[in-house]
């Protein structure tokens, strides 16, 4: 499992991430569901651990085994599947997309070490270092990715003139 600290750097990148793909897809430009699909992302950052925890009780013991059901990959990719499509037409498509993102996100950050993550059916690991560890590494590939994704959209599309249209008529 990557460490803390690890999801949430992961997950700012998920959300960048988010907010790219939601802005173009969504065909609304930069507006309120990039705003709305990047905060979802980062919560989606580490929703797959804090879903595990019986919040509800004091004990706050975990009530699903860890790296079970929260950390199934089909759900979260189809979550982020679906949302996709429905961007621009679904009111929680926005939202959904940037949660879905952020788990898949959180679930690449836990895949190279030795617990893995149930993708499919079974668990499946890398295997490649040690929980906590190379934390730096997992960060530094998943905002590799996040400038990866925004390329074409910030520089390619244009867009970075319809951000500095938007913020100047509404603020």
């Amino acid at each position: 499992m990557a460490s803390s600290k690890a999801h949430h750097a992961t997950g700012w990148a998920a959300a960048v991430i988010a907010a790219v793909v939601i802005a173009k897809g969504g065909g609304e430009g930069w507006g309120w569901a990039s705003i709305v699909g990047f905060v979802a992302a980062v919560l989606g950052s580490t929703a797959p651990d804090w879903m595990e925890v019986a919040w509800w009780s004091r004990s706050r013991r975990l009530w699903i085994t860890h790296r079970t059901w929260t950390h199934w990959g089909i759900a979260w990719i189809g979550l982020m599947l679906w949302a996709y499509h429905a961007l621009g037409t679904h009111p929680w498509a926005a939202p959904a997309f940037g949660f879905a993102c952020g788990g898949v996100m959180h679930l690449l950050a836990d895949w190279p070490n030795p617990l893995g993550v149930p993708w499919i059916a079974g668990r499946h690991s890398l295997n490649w270092w040690k929980s906590g560890r190379c934390d730096l590494l997992v960060v530094a590939a998943s905002w590799l990715i996040a400038l990866a994704v925004s390329h074409e959209f910030w520089l390619q599309g244009g867009h970075h003139l319809a951000l500095v249209r938007h913020l100047r008529t509404h603020f």
